[in-house]
Parts: structure tokens; sequence; C-alpha cells
């Protein structure tokens, strides 16, 4: 008896093991993906600067808000030409339609205020994302922005 109970438990462990593989090889994606994130470097004494990534939900959602260490204060922004002066203003929400990547790159970033150290190329920028999802459950997602030099811009390092 004691041999066949030996005998069964490595296909017992087998089978959980078997099924949490296929669930991770089935792919379920995140719900919300982040991709191409990077911060802005800054100068000795500046003390704000932006955050820019591309977001993709797989279902209509807002990005509420967001947090980090690296600062005092973390707002969503949003830039506009008003009569040819461009604006930046802080927005509460930011839609996530389903299934569109939505670029924080020109017209919205990340604004990190009351930095409290330079950033420099080569550092990196942890940050919380806050987010609900379409049922309003609030999310976050951890993200890691590599530092780039004053003069990068969305693409180019």
């Amino acid at each position: 008896m004691r041999l066949l109970a030996l005998l069964a438990l490595p296909v017992l462990l087998a089978v959980p093991l078997r099924a949490a593989l296929g669930a991770a090889q089935a792919g379920a994606a995140p719900a919300l993906t982040v991709s191409d994130a990077w911060a802005r470097a800054t100068v000795e004494g500046q003390t704000g600067s932006g955050v820019f990534l591309r977001l993709t939900s797989r279902q209509d959602a807002q990005l509420v808000g967001a947090s980090s260490d690296a600062a005092d204060r973390v707002e969503i922004h949003e830039m506009r030409l008003v009569n040819n002066v461009m604006t930046m203003r802080r927005i509460e929400s930011l839609p996530l339609p389903a299934g569109k990547t939505v670029a924080l790159e020109h017209g919205y970033h990340i604004m990190l205020i009351g930095l409290k150290r330079q950033l420099q190329p080569g550092q990196s920028v942890a940050l919380s994302l806050l987010w609900l999802d379409a049922k309003g459950v609030r999310h976050a997602t951890e993200v890691i922005a590599p530092v780039r030099a004053l003069n990068s811009t969305a693409g180019k390092p």
C-alpha cells in the first residue's frame, strides 16, 4: 500500500502543476500593459520632470493617478496648444479604451512634482499607476522607467 502511495504521489503533484503551467501558457494577458516607459533627466535643482509611456488595456479602463517615492506628488497632465500658447494642466483621469494603445508621449504625460533627487541618465524611476477597470475596481500597476537624456523624445533614447 505504501509503495502504491509513493508511486501515485508524482502523478498527483503533476496534475495541479500541469494545470497551472497550462494557464500560464494560455497566456492570460495582463489587464493593463505598459510599454516604452521612460523619464526625462533633470538638471541640478530642477524640481519636476515627466514620465512617458504607452498603455494598452484589455477592457475599457481609466488611468486615475500615479505615485512614486521619487517625488512629493505625481499627476496626470495634458498639454494643449491654446491661442498659440502651449498649456499644461492636471487632469483627473485618462480614458483607456479596450484594445487601443494610449500614448502618454506628446499630449499627455505623468508629471513628477517635488523631485527628491536629480534624475540622471542610467538611473530609473519606480512608479505605481492607479487605474479603474470597466467595473470600477481600483488597480495598481508597477512601472520602472529608465531615465533618458534631457534631449530625448518618444521613441528616441
